[in-house]
C-alpha cells in the first residue's frame, strides 16, 4: 500500500490541497504498514482533522517510524460515521508529525 505523507500539515485542508497537488504532479506514495487502528465519532475526527499540530492522547512515542521493510510504521486514525481515513507516522512525537489520506 502507498499513501502520499507530508510533514507538520496544521490541518485537513492543507493536508488535501497538498495531497492534489502532489498527485497532478505525478508523485509517488511512500509504502506503509498499519500498527494500529483508531475509531473517533465524527464530532472527534473533525476536532483532529482541524489541529493535526496538538498532542493526541492515542499517540505514544514509539509509534511510527519505519520497519525493516522499510513501510512507514501508521496509526490509521477512522471516522467511524463516515469512513474517512487518516494515516499518521508520529516519528517519535506525540502529535501527528506525518499525515496521509488513506484512499
Amino acid at each position: 500500500m502507498k499513501a502520499l505523507f507530508g510533514r507538520k500539515f496544521t490541518n485537513f485542508e492543507e493536508l488535501r490541497e497538498a495531497t492534489e497537488n502532489a498527485k497532478k504532479r505525478g508523485v509517488r506514495g511512500s509504502d506503509y504498514t498499519v500498527i494500529r487502528e483508531v475509531e473517533l465519532s465524527d464530532y472527534e475526527f473533525q476536532k483532529f482533522c482541524k489541529d493535526f499540530l496538538e498532542d493526541q492522547p492515542w499517540i505514544e512515542k514509539t509509534d511510527g517510524g519505519s520497519n525493516e521493510a522499510g513501510e512507514l510504521r501508521c496509526i490509521r486514525v477512522k471516522n467511524v460515521e463516515t469512513d474517512e481515513r487518516i494515516l499518521v507516522n508520529t516519528e517519535a512525537y506525540e502529535y501527528p508529525r506525518y499525515t496521509a489520506i488513506e484512499e
